[in-house]
């Protein structure tokens, strides 16, 4: 069985030795810096999740230029996107008044996401298959699920109170993932790309609610369980090591928010099927 996701191919030898080098040297300066990790900073790598989920949306659908091209596939983007974040954020701490470094951080990010989104969108534009309707409405869908999700979770295990801001994106993040997978396959016909996940959809495609229900159900129940369940698993880790908590719940929101990003994108410019 498969375990890559499909498309998975590292890049070419000049481009992997340039990627590695450079994270080597921004991780180093990193680590001789050591810039003050908040939960602001962290949230402030949003855009630039999102500018990794456009860059490969573009890589996808082959608009962008030949040159940038191997940086922007799976795995490269997410090394590409890391190193310009992390350089960001070590040079902003270096130079800034700490309490602007969150704001210029976002705003680095968003800027950058702001035009690859635009790429991406007019893409879309040029090819008249520029659909927006179900991507927003998986967007707005998302956000009540959530919401309703991080209420209940709250009340049932207060201590998830602690995770803050970082705890309500993580949960959202993958909830935006499990909606709009699953509006994506039982609405607009994509498939699911990556195989574990593949075998959720496949599992609730065999079952008895499918013909009601569809197949995309289950992989938001999975969803929003991983995402309590972490969650609830950080919350000790935020009052023992607050660094190393955040930089986590970064991480796990990463993992939800970049793919979910990429799906409405991609959905976006995609003619239903």
């Amino acid at each position: 069985m498969a375990i890559l996701p499909e498309g998975f191919a590292l890049p070419p030898p000049p481009y992997l030795v340039t990627l590695l080098v450079a994270a080597a040297v921004v991780a180093r300066a990193a680590l001789r810096r050591r810039p003050a990790v908040t939960t602001e900073r962290v949230l402030a790598l949003a855009p630039w999740m999102a500018l990794g989920s456009a860059l490969h949306v573009l890589y996808v659908v082959g608009a962008l230029p030949t040159l940038a091209r191997p940086l922007a596939g799976t795995p490269a983007v997410y090394v590409t996107v890391a190193i310009a974040a992390v350089g960001a954020w070590t040079a902003a701490d270096a130079v800034l008044d700490p309490a602007r470094v969150a704001r210029v951080l976002a705003l680095g990010g968003g800027g950058l996401a702001a035009v690859a989104v635009a790429g991406v969108l007019a893409v879309g534009a040029a090819a008249g298959t520029l659909s927006p309707v179900v991507p927003a409405a998986s967007l707005a869908v998302a956000a009540v699920v959530a919401a309703a999700v991080w209420a209940g979770l709250t009340r049932v295990v207060p201590e998830v109170r602690a995770t803050g801001a970082l705890g309500v994106f993580a949960v959202f993040a993958h909830v935006f993932d499990g909606v709009s997978t699953a509006a994506g396959i039982d609405i607009l016909g994509f498939g699911e790309r990556t195989p574990l996940s593949r075998l959720i959809v496949d599992f609730a495609a065999g079952l008895p609610t499918a013909p009601v229900l569809g197949s995309g159900w289950l992989f938001v129940v999975v969803k929003i369980a991983i995402a309590s369940l972490v969650v609830w698993l950080f919350a000790d880790l935020v009052e023992t090591d607050p660094t190393e908590a955040r930089l986590l719940l970064g991480f796990v929101a990463a993992v939800g928010f970049g793919p979910a990003t990429h799906n409405v994108l991609l959905f976006t410019i995609s003619a239903p099927a």
